[in-house]
């Protein structure tokens, strides 16, 4: 089981702050998570859509596409910010 927390406008979206998730046996990155979470449906598709931008961090730590993931872990989802 892994804890998906969405922020920012990602939880506007998708109209939820969390949840927690089964781990599929075939996901083990942060990539494959994204297509896993695209392949939902509206709106899910449009967040997590090839061209678009979205920051992961795997237990508070910035994360890549090919960032691991493992059960237990805590995966943070958020847009790019910016600042000024």
């Amino acid at each position: 089981m892994i804890r998906l927390l969405y922020f920012a406008s990602l939880r506007d979206r998708l109209q939820t702050d969390g949840e927690n998730l089964a781990l599929p046996e075939k996901v083990n990155d942060i990539g494959t998570l994204k297509t896993l979470l695209a392949g939902r449906g509206a709106p899910w598709e449009e967040v997590f859509a090839d061209d678009e931008l979205v920051l992961a961090a795997v237990n508070q730590e910035m994360a890549q596409d090919g960032t691991p993931v493992r059960d237990g872990d805590e995966v943070g989802f958020f847009p790019p910010v910016t600042g000024g």
